[in-house]
């Protein structure tokens, strides 16, 4: 039986997001789908919207990220249609969430984001998280949205190193 290959699309997307035990981005289930030669980008992002309008995903945009989340009734609707995923598709994902893992929780359980306060400050707001459990949670107030925005990407690449000087030092 053929098959609407938006429909497929949307099934794949919901897998993955499903599949997941943490939360997966717009940019890495692109990663995969096309790198895979599934889709096109533009018919991904049509996908995706196209899943949020129905109430299927949620998604949340942290600085440069979206986050995808799938709903309740995402969840139903997978486990009604899932047989529609042809073996080797799962097989594929499963795969790559094998391969990809660490690299792929790791770019998500590390947030930084910034905003400017009614104080006109800028304040960097820095999160880890392991298994959607604070590890920290940290706010630092400064005077320029260059020095707010460089704090956000050091701490995507020292987070672990000023983690372990914060817990030696507090232990």
């Amino acid at each position: 039986m053929l098959q609407d290959p938006l429909t497929l699309y949307k099934l794949i997307v919901l897998y993955m997001v499903d599949r997941a035990d943490f939360a997966l981005t717009t940019a890495q289930i692109s990663d995969f789908m096309l790198e895979k030669e599934y889709t096109t980008f533009l018919t991904l992002q049509q996908v995706i919207g196209e899943l949020a309008d129905a109430g299927m995903l949620l998604l949340q945009t942290i600085r440069n990220r979206t986050r995808l989340i799938i709903t309740e009734e995402g969840k139903n609707t997978l486990r009604y249609f899932e047989n529609r995923i042809n073996d080797a598709i799962k097989q594929d994902i499963d795969a790559y969430f094998r391969e990809n893992e660490i690299s792929l929780r790791n770019e998500m359980s590390i947030q930084g984001d910034y905003y400017k306060s009614t104080s006109g400050e800028f304040e960097a707001h820095l999160t880890a998280l392991e298994r959607d459990i604070r590890l920290i949670e940290l706010t630092l107030s400064v005077p320029t949205e260059e020095a707010a925005a460089a704090i956000c990407d050091n701490w995507q690449k020292k987070n672990q190193e000023i983690y372990q000087y914060l817990t030696k030092e507090l232990f």
